[in-house]
């Protein structure tokens, strides 16, 4: 162990009988300690609650969209597609691609719910047997998924709570719905089996999932025509690497459209929110790296005749800088140790236990999401200690400017 080190590890461990530290500064040193780890804690929560909110609105517009959806050019009505052909060389092949989850088709069509009282217009997705059905199994409030096969035509319906409640219809209710093809009126009557709820009004207010075959025949398509597939992910990070990588794999003629291209509005939205991250960092890191500066301008305040004794026997001014920045490293690891300690368990039970809950009408979700990557973690934390400890070398230099004549008298 090195003298500098030894002699910071003396005056930090030192009781309060021998006066080394006198109970007023070690009072000043506690909220120091405090100060760090509250900034800490509160650090790891917003960036564990942004990072969470991100992920689950990215998880449920995904869960409508798809990372990625492979169609003919089209650019006129996105919801007037042009049909392509279900065979095709990548499907069901691509589903093996490294990064790849699923693929499935996929098709689309508006049409307009009536009831007694009431009116809606929706888009009814049309899926087959290939449909991945994770994200609407975690969102299902009532009933159950829809089975579809490729032979048999399913006259069942799937509804958003919202389309449920506005149209006053429960599980097991006939639903009349009337599409336009060529300017006539092509009603359909289904069973509502199943009940969804994700809390994205803009998407639960539209869509319906029925079985495939039902937009294939009112669109007058031949059973291998559907409007595209839609490619998922096993990672959001890998998107655009993968959107090049499928767009190599398709033909020509087809097209591959992003998540975020189809809505730039919401991801734009989420990608400011990135900037509150930064700006909450930076100004707890700032609070964090004052309070330290103060507790070591109050250490050499206390130690000034220390100070005094050691330059007069041969100490120089880098290495009695040396013994504050040690000391204060210590409290800003003591600080980091608490904060990480209540931060981290604070996310972990709000993750597992859902502690503070939200109004689903108002922010898409019941409970305040937290969502924190080792990486994530680490980074933080690495920065907070560097930028607290490049902060401390300012008042270290005050040292030199002590002169042992003078501060051995000091007191």
């Amino acid at each position: 162990m090195n003298f500098e080190l030894f002699i910071a590890k003396r005056i930090i461990k030192s009781k309060n009988t021998d006066n080394s530290i006198n109970q007023g500064t070690r009072v000043i040193l506690r909220f120091s300690i405090i100060g760090v780890a509250l900034g800490l804690l509160l650090m790891l929560v917003s960036l564990a609650v942004v990072k969470g909110f991100q992920s689950e609105i990215r998880s449920k517009v995904i869960g409508f969209g798809a990372h990625i959806q492979i169609t003919e050019f089209n650019y006129e009505n996105p919801l007037n597609f042009k049909p392509m052909e279900k065979n095709q060389p990548f499907y069901p092949s691509l589903a093996n691609e490294e990064g790849v989850a699923s693929i499935q088709m996929y098709a689309l069509k508006e049409g307009i719910i009536k009831t007694n009282e009431e009116i809606a217009g929706i888009i009814a997705k049309g899926i087959g047997a290939d449909f991945n059905w994770k994200f609407f199994s975690q969102n299902m409030e009532e009933g159950a998924i829809l089975e579809i096969n490729d032979s048999v035509k399913s006259n069942s319906v799937i509804v958003s709570r919202h389309l449920a409640n506005q149209l006053k219809l429960k599980l097991n209710d006939k639903l009349l719905i009337y599409f336009i093809q060529n300017g006539k009126s092509r009603p359909r009557k289904l069973t509502i089996t199943g009940i969804y709820n994700t809390g994205m009004q803009q998407f639960d207010k539209a869509y319906i999932l029925l079985d495939i075959k039902h937009i294939q025949r009112l669109n007058e398509w031949s059973g291998n025509q559907i409007s595209g597939y839609e490619v998922l992910l096993n990672r959001y990070e890998d998107l655009f690497q993968m959107d090049k990588i499928l767009y190599k794999k398709i033909p020509t003629r087809l097209n591959t459209t992003t998540i975020t291209q189809q809505y730039p509005e919401i991801f734009s939205w989420l990608e400011l929110q990135d900037l509150n991250v930064i700006v909450i960092v930076t100004l707890l890191t700032l609070v964090c790296g004052i309070n330290m500066i103060t507790a070591l301008l109050i250490l050499i305040l206390e130690k000034t005749n220390m100070i005094g004794i050691m330059k007069a026997i041969g100490a120089t001014n880098r290495q009695l800088r040396k013994v504050f920045i040690y000391m204060a490293s210590y409290l800003i690891l003591s600080g980091m140790f608490w904060g990480n300690l209540l931060g981290l368990g604070f996310i972990y039970l709000q993750d597992k236990f859902h502690l503070i809950g939200l109004d689903k009408t108002s922010y898409y979700m019941d409970y305040v999401p937290v969502d924190l990557g080792i990486v994530e973690w680490a980074i933080l934390n690495l920065a907070t200690f560097i930028l607290c400890f490049i902060m401390l070398l300012l008042p270290a230099l005050v040292i030199s400017n002590i002169l042992p004549s003078k501060s051995i008298r000091f007191n």
